[in-house]
């Protein structure tokens, strides 16, 4: 991680940076539409912790904290991780998973949870890798 100066806490100033970084997931997002949401998502529990590289953003994991009636400690959700592909391999990811970790706990969080596509294979490894088990499936219909 030479390259990293530090994980931080996203500002609504990235929006262009989370757009560009998030879109190759499959999320066709502009800036203006990350700027759009961006005080209702953060005040319905979410945030999002970001690699600052020299010039530009190298990975953003986004985050939500609920309050569940089935656990007593809020569930921590890890909904997004991306790196730049030429920032892989040097441990971004795994560094990204771990700042969300110790702020969803200091969240109070008692569980942490991934959700990533079915299709998304690799993604699935690393988080075993990481001692994420699969413990359920996730059912999902789209509106409108």
């Amino acid at each position: 991680m030479s390259n990293v100066s530090s994980i931080r806490f996203a500002k609504s100033q990235d929006a262009a940076e989370l757009a560009r970084l998030l879109s190759p997931l499959g999320y066709l997002l502009a800036a203006e539409d990350v700027a759009a949401v961006w005080g209702a998502w953060k005040s319905e529990g979410n945030s999002a912790l970001v690699v600052q590289g020299a010039g530009s953003l190298l990975g953003a994991i986004t985050l939500h904290s609920a309050v569940v009636l089935h656990r007593p400690k809020p569930v921590g959700r890890i909904t997004s991780l991306v790196v730049e592909p030429s920032a892989r391999g040097q441990g971004l990811g795994r560094a990204l998973v771990l700042a969300a970790e110790e702020a969803l706990a200091k969240a109070g969080c008692g569980l942490v949870e991934v959700t990533s596509h079915v299709r998304r294979s690799k993604a699935h490894t690393f988080y075993r890798h990481l001692g994420y088990e699969q413990t359920s499936f996730r059912f999902a219909k789209v509106f409108g």
